[in-house]
C-alpha cells in the first residue's frame, strides 16, 4: 500500500476532501478519503496543492508532436492541412515513434493519463502500447474514396487485427473515420460496420469547419476543389448531401454510444439533440479551433442541453501544447461570452477533462478517485484555501507538479 496525500482531493466521485489521501494498491485505488482514516502504508507520499484524477485528453493527435513548427505557421485550417500531404511521406517510422514518444512524456509532465489518440502512421501504435497510458489509439482512415478502398480494405484492416492481436496494454484499438470530406460514402459505412464487428469505438472528426459544412451539403467550396485536385471522386461532391454533417454521419453510422466526436464547432441544437439521443459525447478542442480560425465551439449550448462534453488539446501542429488544463479557462471565457450564467461552472469544466473524457473513451475506472479505479492522480500547484474548482479551472494550466501513472510517480 502507498498512500498519497494532500491538503485538497477532488475525487469526482464525491465532494472535495480537505487533508485527503489516495490510497494505492496493485496500481489500483483502495482507498479515498480523510489522511487520517488511511490505511496503514509501506510508504507515503505527501503532495501540497490540489489532488484530482489524472486528467484525459479526449482528442490528439501524439504522432504530430513534432510538428509544433506548423501550430506558428499562421496557415487557417484549409492551408494548414494540406502541409500534412507533403510532410507526412516524408517522416521515417522511427521519427514518428519518436514523436509519440515526445507526445507522452508532455502528457505525462501535464497531468494527462489517459488518450484518445488518432494514429495516422502504424509505426505510431508501438509507443502508446509500450506505455502505461489508459485510452485508446484509433487507427486513422483519411484521403479513400471508393474505388481505392477496394485495394486498400485488408492491408488496413489487418492493422486493426494485427495490433489488437498483440496488444496487452490498457490502451484500446479503435477506428478514425477521419471526416466526411475525406472518405467516400461506401467506407464510411464499411469502417462503422468493421468497428461494430470487432466491437471496437469509433472517433471522427465532426463539424470544425463552415468548409466541411459547406462541402457535405452541398459539394462544393475549398474541400470539394481539394479533393479533386488529390483525384479523391466522393459521392457527396456530386450536389452534396442536402443537411449537415452530424445527420450524414448518422447516415453512415458513424454516431452511437461507442463513438465520440471530435471538435462540434458547427452543431446547431438539431445537430446536439442528435448527438444526445445517441449518446455520442463531443470531445471540444477550443485552442486548436482558434488557432485555426474554424471557429467557438457552443460550449454553453452544450452544457445547458445536456451534452456530454469532454475535452482535448488536438495536436502539437495546433495547440501551443498537450496541457488539457490550459483548455479550461479558454472554454469558461466562451461559455460565459456565449450566455452561460457561471453557476457550477467550473466544476463541470473540471468533470469534462476527466469524468467527461473517460465517458468518451467508454471507461467507468478513469477520469475518477474511487476504489477499483486506476490509480491515475495529478497534482496541480494552486490554491487550496477557497474553491477547488475554481483554483483548478484559473490556476492549473502549466502547474502540474507530479503525476501518479497506476500508482507509480512519474519523472518529471
Amino acid at each position: 500500500m502507498h498512500v498519497y496525500t494532500a491538503p485538497v482531493v477532488v475525487p469526482l466521485a464525491g465532494d472535495p476532501i480537505r487533508e485527503g489521501a489516495v490510497g494505492v494498491d496493485g496500481g489500483r485505488i483502495a482507498y479515498v478519503g480523510p489522511a487520517d482514516g488511511a490505511p496503514e502504508a509501506d510508504e507515503t507520499t505527501a503532495f501540497t496543492g490540489v489532488m484530482t484524477p489524472g486528467l484525459v485528453n479526449a482528442h490528439t493527435h501524439l504522432c504530430y508532436t513534432a510538428f509544433a513548427d506548423m501550430y506558428g505557421n499562421e496557415k487557417e485550417f484549409f492551408e494548414w492541412i494540406q502541409e500534412f500531404a507533403r510532410r507526412n511521406p516524408e517522416t521515417a517510422d522511427e521519427a514518428w515513434k519518436a514523436s509519440v514518444q515526445e507526445g507522452i512524456d508532455e502528457s505525462l509532465r501535464n497531468g494527462v493519463t489517459a488518450v484518445a489518440d488518432i494514429v495516422t502512421p502504424a509505426a505510431g501504435f508501438a509507443p502508446l502500447l509500450a506505455s502505461d497510458l489508459a485510452g485508446v489509439a484509433y487507427w486513422e482512415a483519411c484521403f479513400i474514396d471508393d474505388a481505392a478502398w477496394e485495394v486498400r480494405r485488408s492491408a488496413w484492416r489487418e492493422v486493426v487485427t494485427d495490433t489488437r492481436a498483440v496488444n496487452n496494454s490498457d490502451v484500446a484499438v479503435g477506428i478514425s473515420p477521419h471526416t466526411l470530406y475525406t472518405l467516400g460514402t461506401n467506407v464510411a459505412k464499411g469502417l462503422a460496420e468493421l468497428a461494430r464487428t470487432l466491437d471496437i469505438r469509433l472517433h471522427p472528426h465532426l463539424a470544425e469547419t463552415m468548409h466541411e459544412d459547406m462541402f457535405v451539403r452541398r459539394g462544393s467550396g475549398p474541400f470539394a476543389f481539394m479533393n479533386r485536385r488529390a483525384g479523391l471522386d466522393l459521392e457527396l461532391a456530386d450536389g452534396g448531401a442536402g443537411h449537415s454533417p452530424a445527420a450524414q454521419m448518422d447516415k453512415v453510422g458513424w454516431l452511437g454510444p461507442d463513438s465520440h466526436v471530435a471538435h462540434g464547432v458547427h452543431l446547431d441544437k438539431t445537430d446536439r439533440e442528435l448527438l444526445r439521443a445517441k449518446g455520442t459525447a463531443v470531445a471540444v478542442c477550443a485552442r486548436s479551433n482558434a488557432r485555426l480560425e474554424a471557429g467557438e465551439p457552443p460550449v454553453a449550448a452544450l452544457r445547458a442541453e445536456g451534452n456530454t462534453v469532454a475535452v482535448g488539446t488536438d495536436s502539437r501542429a495546433s495547440a501551443p501544447d498537450l496541457d488539457v488544463a490550459a483548455e479550461w479557462p479558454v472554454l469558461r471565457r466562451l461559455a460565459l461570452a456565449q450566455g452561460d450564467g457561471g453557476e457550477g461552472l467550473n466544476e463541470w469544466l473540471v468533470r469534462a477533462a476527466t469524468e467527461g473524457g473517460a465517458k468518451a473513451l467508454g471507461r467507468d475506472d478513469i477520469g475518477v478517485l474511487k476504489e477499483g479505479a486506476r490509480a491515475d492522480l495529478a497534482v496541480f500547484d494552486v490554491d487550496t484555501d477557497g474553491d477547488p474548482y475554481a483554483a483548478l479551472v484559473t490556476g492549473a494550466a502549466g502547474n502540474c507538479t507530479a503525476t501518479v501513472l497506476k500508482g507509480r510517480l512519474t519523472e518529471r
